[in-house]
């Protein structure tokens, strides 16, 4: 993958997992990985948790586009 940039933090890896599937669906690589970001007192106990999904920097755009359609 080029330059990987945020697109977003989903609450887990499934959802990473649903997320991702829909950007690979429209063409757009992408991958997950936990996200640095603190969210409860358990943090750093379990790789369940907050996940960042990460795609190329040069189609950020298109898969901003491809989530905000998603969630219309």
């Amino acid at each position: 993958m080029d330059e990987s940039v945020r697109l977003t933090t989903v609450s887990d890896e499934m959802e990473a997992e649903v997320v991702c599937g829909l950007l690979r669906s429209a063409g757009i690589e992408c991958g997950y990985r936990p996200t640095d970001e603190d969210d409860s007192a358990f943090e750093g106990f379990s790789s369940a948790g907050r996940q960042e999904i990460l795609v190329p920097k040069t189609e950020l755009e298109d898969a901003q586009a491809v989530i905000a359609g998603a969630e219309s």
